[in-house]
């Protein structure tokens, strides 16, 4: 084990380049990653491929999370469940200025898990004998369509934590764990942002949702907004 520790979100994401496919944990506004995601935006880093259950989210007429990155058309793909959740989205697909690939919600969250635990492929009833299975192996199991899935990774996998320590051992929050704990197991690099960070043997072993080893980077978040939906 070794240290982790970045100084900030911009220093975490040093090799983050154009063209990088990224997952971002989070459901609606809870566990998202707001520092690096800021911090991505800064950066200009553009042509992203997101992996994300929506990108960002509308309160009022206001939009939050991911959706600072749509606004700047800086994705050019997004993949994900809940593509309605901000106008910047719909704006954007609806003049063709970005790709959709969408996923119903379990089988997204089994696809990051495949690719995480090493299953090659998986078939799931859903989606079968709709416009999703398109394009896509079936087969008869049982005398019920099943639709063949693939796992899904990312270059870099962006989540959110509620306590970490310096090795990257995680513990979240409530709804704050959905899609983090997959995420970190799914791609080639996995940098997490905490909102305490602790030295190592703080946290309590039998608590800890995901072990350092699938965390690469970890950081303690500068700035933390408290959005209610």
């Amino acid at each position: 084990m070794f240290n982790k520790v970045y100084s900030s979100s911009m220093e975490a994401i040093y090799d983050v380049q154009d063209g990088a496919v990224i997952m971002f944990g989070g459901f609606g506004l809870a566990g998202i990653p707001q520092n690096l995601i800021r911090a991505l935006y800064e950066k200009g880093i553009k042509d992203l491929t997101v992996i994300s259950n929506n990108p960002g989210s509308r309160l009022k007429e206001n939009e939050y999370g991911l959706a600072i990155l749509f606004k700047a058309k800086r994705v050019k793909k997004y993949i994900g469940t809940y593509p309605s959740a901000t106008k910047s989205f719909k704006e954007l697909y609806d003049a063709r200025e970005v790709e959709l690939e969408l996923v119903p919600q379990g089988t997204l969250a089994e696809r990051i898990r495949a690719r995480g635990v090493g299953i090659g492929g998986f078939y799931v009833k859903t989606g079968a004998g709709t416009l999703l299975a398109q394009g896509k192996e079936t087969r008869i199991i049982n005398g019920e369509e099943y639709v063949l899935e693939y796992p899904l990774g990312a270059d870099f996998a962006f989540i959110k934590a509620f306590k970490g320590d310096k090795y990257g051992n995680l513990i979240y929050r409530y709804t704050g764990a959905n899609f983090n704990p997959l995420m970190a197991m799914a791609a080639n690099v996995t940098i997490a942002e905490v909102e305490e960070l602790v030295e190592p043997g703080m946290l309590d072993p039998n608590i800890i949702h995901t072990p350092g080893i699938f965390v690469d980077r970890i950081l303690k978040g500068e700035r933390y907004d408290r959005w209610y939906e």
